[in-house]
């Protein structure tokens, strides 16, 4: 537990850490670990205000994590409620005022919110402290609530939250909205360049993208646990990768919708032009300023590679000028990269991003079931995958699928993508 001088301390720092963090997802988890070690929290939850809904997007509990091997992870689902004073997270988003809640099973009658006992009657934990802050922006407008539960003293032993505790966090809750809304514009950005890129490819949605940044992350951290990488290298790397994740196939804005948009087979001379949207979208980030940059050149260039050596753009190169140095002519190839020699990144995201092809439908085929698509992945192992990797891939699935519902796709029958190719060739042509 923290002394107060301490508190005060971290709360100094925290402004900073904040700040190193650029993405949303990351950047939610990392504030739900501070506020709980703050106030010596078993448990916390963070709600995203969305129009009148409020979406139950972020989570931990120590109790029920304790009761998992090591290493895994808890699942919850998403879900949202309405932005009123019905219920406790509401009432705090409706209002903009904290609410600090000794035992949620002894409410009086005379308020208007309840608690919602379901949570713990399925998973047998039991609620009782709670303290719940808005998180308000510089305008007075509330843009989520963070919820801390079950507050400990020295022994473990569930306490409410003292006035102290509830002071401080008001300071935690000011700082972690504004991150909150640089990261949320640094989202906004991004999805509007993946926006930009779905104009000429309609495969490729915000929804995907987020999977696909997701999916890349789970499996790295079982990567990085294995190889015994440090937390804040660890931490670092995950806020990069996932964004650079994202824009893994950006460069498709500079390939022509003759191409891009061909309703049929692709000749080969096309699909050697289709294949520079690797090296295009390495371009926009040659002139690397930051640790992103490396990171998402490093992925839009390597993701279609293969672990035999089979994919492609092959051993090129981008110079600081953002151009080519040894792409090949039309029609022609270069040596894929083979095993380690494609960078890590880059191996990651070709896994995330074929699993999200194949369990995503299409226009032109529905989604394979599961086991069809495990198949198919761990038979590319040590083939298209690095076979470690994949290892690390099964090993998150609980974590994927759950993946897979908090980002749904929307208007899957505006998908379009070439509708006559080959199982194979369906997989390496439309990802």
């Amino acid at each position: 537990m923290l002394t107060e001088k301490q508190k005060l301390e971290a709360l100094t720092r925290l402004g900073a850490d904040l700040n190193r963090i650029k993405d949303l997802d990351i950047l939610m988890e990392h504030i739900l670990t501070e506020a709980r070690r703050f106030v010596n929290a078993d448990a916390g939850s963070i709600y995203i205000r969305k129009e009148d809904q409020l979406l139950f997007t972020y989570t931990q509990n120590a109790t029920l994590q304790k009761k998992l091997p090591r290493g895994e992870k808890l699942i919850y689902s998403t879900f949202s409620i309405p932005t009123d004073k019905s219920s406790i997270a509401g009432y705090t988003a409706i209002t903009g005022k904290p609410l600090n809640i000794p035992d949620v099973y002894r409410l009086d009658n005379a308020v208007p919110y309840r608690f919602s006992r379901k949570f713990d009657l399925t998973s047998g934990y039991e609620t009782h402290s709670v303290l719940a802050i808005p998180l308000k922006t510089l305008r007075d407008e509330v843009v989520g609530v963070l919820q801390v539960i079950n507050g400990q003293d020295e022994s473990g032993k569930i306490i409410s939250f003292s006035e102290e505790a509830a002071r401080m966090m008001n300071h935690f809750a000011s700082m972690a909205t504004t991150a909150f809304e640089r990261a949320q514009m640094t989202r906004t950005l991004i999805l509007r360049m993946i926006r930009m890129a779905e104009l000429r490819d309609p495969k490729e949605t915000g929804a995907h993208v987020n999977r696909v940044g997701s999916y890349a992350v789970e499996i790295y951290e079982r990567w990085a646990q294995e190889n015994g990488i440090q937390d804040k290298e660890l931490q670092t790397n995950r806020d990069v990768l996932r964004m650079a994740a994202m824009l893994h196939d950006v460069g498709k804005v500079a390939i022509s919708d003759e191409i891009l948009k061909k309703p049929g087979r692709l000749t080969e001379e096309e699909y050697a032009v289709m294949k520079q949207h690797t090296v295009f979208g390495a371009r926009l980030f040659a002139d690397k300023k930051s640790d992103f940059d490396e990171a998402a050149a490093e992925v839009a260039l390597n993701h279609h590679e293969w672990w035999n050596g089979q994919g492609y753009p092959g051993r090129v190169d981008v110079d600081a000028n953002g151009s080519p140095q040894t792409f090949p002519a039309r029609g022609g190839k270069t040596p894929g990269k083979v095993s380690e020699e494609i960078p890590l990144f880059g191996r990651i995201v070709a896994i995330a991003d074929v699993y999200d092809a194949l369990s995503s439908k299409r226009v032109y085929k529905e989604s394979w079931d599961e086991a069809d698509i495990l198949k198919a992945m761990e038979r590319g192992a040590g083939e298209q995958f690095d076979p470690r990797l994949i290892e690390f891939f099964f090993s998150s699935l609980d974590v994927i699928r759950s993946i897979q519902h908090r980002y749904p796709d929307q208007d899957e029958e505006d998908r379009t993508c070439p509708d006559t190719l080959s199982r194979t060739q369906t997989i390496e042509q439309c990802t």
